[in-house]
């Protein structure tokens, strides 16, 4: 995958991704680590064999369904053509009212992107998460009951349950009025934030698209203490861990399979995955950094602030790609992940960045660093100032 140019040569700069790996993508505001991040998804998105989703909370990756027109001059001479990519976006709940109407709908759709109402089933969520969610724990009254009208939802229904179902368990219960009140309220409360399935059990591979990038559109979720857009993310997540891992069991014993390799990338790790806390996505992405290589998973992280990313996710990361950093803490986050070959060298050459798009590329599987020039986007850039 070609990333851009060595600065000290003006030799092209590849990345090898034919095995599954782990990156880290830094930089503090401006200096060019979404656009970074851009590059790598649009080399992944135009790879038929790889199934990209990209994490996006800002809302900025939906423009790569158009052609970078406003670098073409750049594009062209490094020999490239400007293009687009298919974007299939996949918008938590009703995509007409999140975003505030049908014609801005249709504006979207007519650049080259397919928009898809995604919406979680309850049943993809597992009884702890379900108390994880509103915060309760098993061992009190609360948390023990949903804890089992979730399970018994389960047992009767199987997958086919929807969150009325969870309330008529709850109804149902002996336990006491002041408990069911309460639950009652929680889980009218999780039907109106119109990210549930409401209808029937929908099978999540009917939201993915092979032919192109699958961008989560996490900006139409407010952030909230319950957390959702984490919730969001683990349940695909998960989802997906599950059935790479059951597909890479088949191609071992020579049965075959039809899905693809995974490549999950996740702008603003540091809300998914972050260090001294706990959130409902936390956990399977920690799996995933450790566990993944092995199905076929990589895993893209982007942040301006990689102190503030778990460690057990950066320590797992074998390509690091640093555009300028200003705070202390986080140089010395990218300084703690440097190999012995590395030495000093990485936190002084951050130092000396001075222009966006130019970065520090520590690949441990060639054990090599270089300073770099990052390649301009072929299709369009929806990140930066206004």
């Amino acid at each position: 995958m070609l990333i851009g140019r060595c600065l000290d040569s003006e030799e092209r700069v590849d990345v090898e991704f034919r095995t599954s790996r782990r990156v880290l993508v830094c930089g503090k505001t401006g200096s060019g680590k979404s656009y970074t991040l851009g590059v790598l998804i649009e080399e992944f998105g135009y790879d038929a064999n790889t199934i990209c989703l990209v994490v996006d909370p800002q809302g900025i990756y939906w423009t790569m369904g158009q052609p970078n027109i406003a670098q073409e001059r750049d594009v062209y001479e490094w020999g490239l053509v400007p293009r687009g990519i298919r974007v299939n976006l996949l918008v938590p709940g009703n995509p007409v009212d999140r975003y505030g109407g049908q014609d801005v709908l249709e504006a979207i759709t007519s650049r080259n992107v397919d928009v898809r109402e995604l919406r979680v089933n309850p049943a993809d969520l597992s009884e702890e998460m379900w108390c994880d969610l509103f915060g309760l724990s098993i061992n009190e009254l609360q948390g023990a009951r949903l804890f089992k009208s979730v399970r018994n939802c389960r047992r009767e229904l199987g997958r086919d349950f929807l969150i009325p179902d969870i309330i008529r368990q709850v109804e149902v219960s002996d336990s006491l009025d002041t408990t069911k009140e309460a639950l009652y309220r929680k889980l009218e409360m999780a039907l109106d934030w119109g990210i549930f399935q409401e209808v029937r059990y929908t099978e999540l591979w009917e939201m993915f698209d092979y032919q192109g990038v699958n961008v989560l559109d996490l900006s139409t979720v407010d952030q909230t203490r319950y957390g959702l857009r984490n919730l969001i993310v683990a349940v695909l997540a998960r989802f997906l861990f599950r059935e790479r891992t059951v597909a890479r069991r088949r191609e071992e014993l020579g049965m075959g399979s039809e899905m693809p390799k995974v490549c999950l990338i996740i702008d603003e790790a540091h809300n998914f995955c972050p260090a001294g806390k706990s959130t409902l996505s936390k956990e399977v992405l920690i799996r995933w950094a450790k566990e993944g290589r092995q199905p076929g998973l990589s895993l893209l992280v982007a942040s301006q602030q990689p102190g503030a990313i778990d460690s057990e996710i950066l320590t797992q990361c074998d390509l690091t790609i640093v555009h300028k950093l200003t705070n202390r803490e986080d140089r010395r986050a990218i300084s703690a992940l440097s190999e012995d070959y590395v030495n000093d060298r990485v936190h002084t050459e951050i130092t000396k960045l001075s222009n966006i798009g130019q970065a520090i590329m520590v690949d441990d599987n060639r054990e090599s660093v270089q300073t770099i020039s990052v390649r301009p986007r072929l299709s369009q850039h929806g990140g930066g100032s206004r």
